[in-house]
């Protein structure tokens, strides 16, 4: 029976997995890793923290001896590597940080992998989830495939591309069986609002300016989080080990194209004006090493898998600002600090 370590599982996109894992997979044990920093929110996961194939530990990845702790209580059987720093301006700002959660957090849990499995590591699987960013940046035409070459760009991104050649090499000199997916930008639920759609979306609601980097004209591809969820979920069950699938979602948007959508549909939803909402649209400089364009081929997966997306961006996004508008609770407590005691309230005296 499988019990696996689903690390970041109180994140973003992390709680989507978790969610996804834990009610389409009764027989299995579902442990959601997460260290709790500014974006590990258990909020996110208050619906199916009581089923009985859920458990919960707070402990950091860099932290091998918790790691192999945690392998042995549970008798980890499968890793889901979600767990990073991901915040490109946090990365220029405080690169360290995401060499010591990106890189030595992902060997650490290479290291306590490969010491607790050494004894038939066919039964087992590390599956890495990182980001399209190592490939670097595309010009006006081209897609990012599993064979581009790596050419990150900023700190975050080195920090990614570095855990995914940690991975491989595991792979390749251990065999320790792994996996590597590569997505593009996601959205949805439960997002944090330091990120784009998120942000201008709480923005929007207060009231508050909407900040564009540089003329607004950086293009991103955009994925749908319970797509990617699905995708994760295809990937575990039926990729090709040591295998690498990019994710994608076929949803090219410039980000003044974006957030004039995003705009009108805040406008609607809330029933102000046409127009009202992209009066609060202010450039504002450009941060350094920013890739002007990102756009992945998921063609591998649709082709292996049958794995497509669900939604058109403008219905994913459509939903996202429902979602947001239903659940102001959730958003006031992330923007006020609040969701940070829900830890101490709910699981400090088990």
């Amino acid at each position: 029976m499988k019990t696996i370590l689903i690390t970041g599982g109180a994140g973003f996109i992390g709680s989507h997995v978790v969610r996804r894992f834990v009610t389409k997979y009764p027989e299995y044990t579902i442990v959601n890793l997460d260290a709790l920093t500014y974006a590990g929110n258990l909020e996110n996961l208050e619906d199916i923290e009581n089923a009985a194939n859920y458990k919960f530990e707070k402990a950091d990845i860099t932290d091998r001896e918790a790691m192999s702790n945690v392998f042995d209580k549970y008798g980890i059987t499968d890793v889901v590597h979600l767990a990073a720093e991901s915040h490109v301006d946090r990365s220029i700002l405080s690169p360290m940080d995401f060499v010591y959660t990106n890189v030595i957090g992902t060997v650490n849990l290479l290291e306590v992998a490969k010491n607790k499995w050494k004894d038939d590591y066919s039964t087992h699987l590390f599956y890495h989830v990182s980001t399209d960013e190592v490939y670097g940046a595309l010009g006006s035409e081209g897609l990012f495939t599993e064979e581009t070459r790596y050419d990150p760009h900023s700190p975050y991104s080195a920090s990614k591309a570095s855990s995914d050649h940690f991975v491989r090499a595991y792979h390749d000199t251990y065999g320790i069986k792994v996996v590597v997916s590569n997505c593009s930008n996601n959205y949805g639920p439960y997002h944090f609002p330091e990120k784009l759609i998120p942000l201008m979306i709480n923005n929007i609601i207060n009231n508050k300016p909407l900040p564009v980097y540089g003329d607004g004209k950086y293009t991103r591809d955009w994925l749908f989080v319970k797509d990617h969820a699905i995708a994760i979920d295809l990937i575990f069950h039926e990729g090709t080990v040591g295998g690498t699938y990019n994710i994608g979602g076929f949803n090219e948007w410039k980000n003044i194209d974006l957030v004039h959508l995003l705009c009108d549909q805040m406008d609607e939803k809330l029933g102000r004006p046409a127009g009202t909402s992209k009066q609060l649209i202010t450039y504002v400089k450009d941060r350094p090493g920013h890739d002007r364009r990102y756009a992945i081929d998921a063609g591998k997966i649709n082709r292996e898998l049958g794995w497509e997306p669900s939604v058109t961006f403008e219905q994913g996004l459509s939903e996202t600002i429902d979602w947001f508008l239903a659940n102001k609770t959730w958003l006031d407590n992330v923007t006020s600090g609040a969701y940070a005691s829900y830890y101490d309230n709910q699981y400090a005296s088990n």
